[in-house]
């Protein structure tokens, strides 16, 4: 039976991120195929003892920590060269499929070469964080303008304290890290062109979507006579890069006759802990439109389906270039069009496959997007072009199996 490890900076039932959904979907399917799994997720939780690992249900939490957010770097080397060294060693695996290296450090990679030298590595990019330092963003970070390159002079503009020279150094030490990566995973097409212009070699790229679990379509929302596609949603982290302030812009520039009639329900939290600047904006945008907005709050995986049902599109109005939002995904499995912003990930995504697609940072453009929408001919349109199917199921196994087996990939 091959065997597989699978890290992640995060466990899915503690840390909702895209990367951890990601790495837990792909385990849960090589798993039910029969691969000899072992999850082993970051955590900030204190361990029973101080030791470096514990068990959640059949998984490993592995308590350690990164010092040093600039070179993605951290100075605990016996966590990663001894203790998962060891851990890695007993299992001894084929491949070991790492989703992030987030408050672990860039030294995982080469401490895994060490503990398992035969075994295949390989790396899923979920974001830019290896070539831009603000969150991995790829925006400015005071105007929040998009980047279109991570040029050292332009990085130094962002954060002085660090001259242009740090940042090739930088550059230089992650590249470096990654050469023990034996492939690495793209979950779009557009993510996987940065970085190879940025560096990585194009023969070890592959373009490969993200897995979901099954999800059964809903049947769209029944309406009245006369009624149109008014029910809108938006799916996500309230905070500056998603947009959320520039959809509720959007809605109070909406035509009094179309804003009448017009529902948003914001399924998501956090706003709490954003900046005051940021919140005092979104809570009077929140107020302008407040007889039209339902903060409905977070919500976990299984009430997913629920509340998308609820609606007519789902809306992803995010300002920096994202890679393959799991929300896009969930919403053609489970039969909703979108509306999105029309740069990386999101326009590949959707336009002319899933909905329509709007100016980015425009409110005006995704205003007069929405007016389109709610006409119930074009909810119809898009609604119908939704397929159900997963390729990247057979993808998946397939890239795995060659990986197993030592064949070119």
């Amino acid at each position: 039976m091959k065997k597989i490890i699978f890290i992640s900076h995060g466990h899915p039932e503690l840390s909702k991120g895209g990367a951890e959904v990601a790495s837990w979907n792909l385990y849960k399917l090589l798993k039910e195929q029969g691969y000899n799994c072992l999850y082993i997720a970051r955590t900030d939780g204190a361990s029973h003892g101080g030791s470096t690992f514990s068990s959640r249900g059949e998984e490993v939490l592995f308590h350690t920590g990164m010092s040093d957010w600039f070179n993605l770097s951290t100075s605990h080397l016996k966590p990663l060269f001894t203790d998962l060294n060891e851990l890695i060693a007993q299992f001894s695996p084929d491949v070991v499929h790492l989703h992030h290296y987030a408050h672990m450090g860039i030294e995982l990679f080469p401490a895994i070469r060490k503990a398992a030298p035969k075994a295949k590595i390989v790396f899923t990019l979920h974001e830019f964080m290896a070539m831009c330092m603000h969150n991995g963003q790829m925006v400015k970070r005071e105007t929040l303008k998009l980047c279109n390159k991570a040029l050292p002079a332009d990085c130094h503009k962002c954060f002085p304290s660090h001259s242009p020279g740090d940042f090739f150094l930088r550059k230089n030490y992650v590249l470096d890290q990654f050469s023990y990566v034996d492939e690495f995973v793209s979950p779009s097409d557009f993510l996987a062109k940065r970085y190879v212009e940025w560096g990585l070699p194009a023969e070890k790229v592959h373009v490969i979507e993200n897995v979901l679990p099954n999800l059964e379509p809903a049947k769209p929302r029944v309406l009245n006579h006369g009624e149109k596609r008014t029910k809108l949603a938006f799916f996500g982290q309230v905070n500056p890069y998603k947009g959320l302030d520039i959809l509720l812009k959007a809605i109070s520039l909406l035509p009094e006759e179309v804003k009448e009639q017009i529902q948003l329900d914001i399924h998501g939290a956090n706003l709490d802990i954003q900046t005051s600047e940021f919140k005092e904006k979104v809570e009077a945008l929140l107020d302008d439109v407040a007889d039209i907005v339902d903060l409905r709050g977070p919500y976990e995986s299984e009430q997913l389906p629920s509340r998308m049902a609820e609606c007519d599109w789902v809306v992803i109005p995010s300002i920096w270039w994202e890679n393959s939002p799991v929300v896009i995904q969930e919403a053609i499995h489970l039969g909703r069009p979108l509306i999105g912003s029309n740069i990386g990930g999101m326009k590949e995504k959707i336009d002319g496959i899933a909905g329509l697609t709007f100016e980015a940072r425009s409110a005006a453009s995704l205003a007069s997007t929405i007016v389109k929408a709610i006409e119930p001919e074009v909810f119809d349109y898009w609604h119908a072009k939704l397929a159900n199917e997963q390729p990247a199921i057979d993808q998946h196994l397939k890239f795995i199996n060659q990986l197993c087996n030592n064949q070119e990939v």
